[in-house]
């Protein structure tokens, strides 16, 4: 199948919103009712921070498959100093579609158009064993750590130039849009669509009962309650906990694997 990258038009917007709902209709959390990022990429298009230069959509067989869209985001050092960053997401592949390639073309593509515009580097939150794979480094690296939290592998940078953040360490801060989509809202918007039968995410007892009491309960102290929310730690980060040896890795790994989600390697 050709791939053909464009700029996304008004004409596009439901198509890109019903591929992203489809592609995100998975939950880490039990009690989830519903996906938020088909409302959260229908609200970014007007906030002042879009980037509508990065809107693309991935086109495939005269079909929209992908689609990628980026907001100005910036790091403040402690003397308060402001540098410009990017940041992306919701980042969607339709899932038909998955593990072709689409999103990294997305990637490469727009990275290279934001480098030509002049930005520096691109922060973002997501999968921290795929994102390393086109170039992606853990943020903690640069000195640069999320507004509220703890560092953790998946808040990543990539600089879009060689240098572009040396010596530029501080808080990162994105638009308040990421954090502002309540379920009434989520659920008013989704009646645009299809009605979908509701998502169960697998219990994180499913793995536990494999482990070993010392890696059982060093997982069960990271908060996780369901192996989607497994995808959120990385290979390294569990690695490093008390008790976690290579036996205790694979069983995770293959477990995953066996219920379609990919970790590590």
């Amino acid at each position: 199948m050709n791939i053909n990258i464009r700029l996304e038009t008004p004409a596009d917007y439901h198509a890109v919103e019903e591929i992203t709902r489809e592609a995100f209709w998975s939950f880490w959390e039990p009690d989830t009712k519903i996906c938020s990022e088909h409302l959260l990429v229908h609200r970014l298009r007007s906030v002042e921070s879009f980037v509508p230069e990065l809107d693309f959509v991935a086109e495939g067989d005269g079909k929209i498959v992908g689609h990628i869209i980026y907001t100005k985001s910036k790091i403040v050092d402690d003397d308060g100093v402001e540098y410009e960053t990017l940041t992306f997401g919701p980042l969607t592949v339709a899932p038909e579609r998955q593990s072709m390639g689409i999103g990294k073309m997305l990637m490469q593509h727009s990275f290279d158009e934001a480098q030509r515009l002049g930005y520096r580097a691109v922060l973002i939150f997501g999968h921290p064993d795929y994102y390393p794979r086109v170039g992606f480094q853990r943020a903690a690296e640069f000195g640069i750590t999320p507004t509220v939290g703890n560092v953790r592998d998946p808040f990543m940078a990539y600089p879009l130039y060689k240098g572009a953040l040396d010596g530029i360490h501080g808080r990162y801060f994105i638009d308040p849009v990421y954090e502002q989509l309540a379920e009434a809202d989520v659920l008013k918007f989704d009646k645009r669509f299809p009605p979908k039968e509701p998502f169960f995410p697998a219990p994180i007892s499913i793995l536990l009962d494999k482990l070993e009491e010392q890696p059982r309960k060093a997982l069960e102290d990271t908060g996780c309650v369901s192996l989607e929310m497994m995808t959120s730690i990385s290979e390294r980060e569990v690695s490093s906990l008390p008790g976690m040896d290579a036996n205790s890795v694979e069983i995770i790994r293959s477990t995953l694997r066996s219920h379609g989600m990919r970790w590590g390697e």
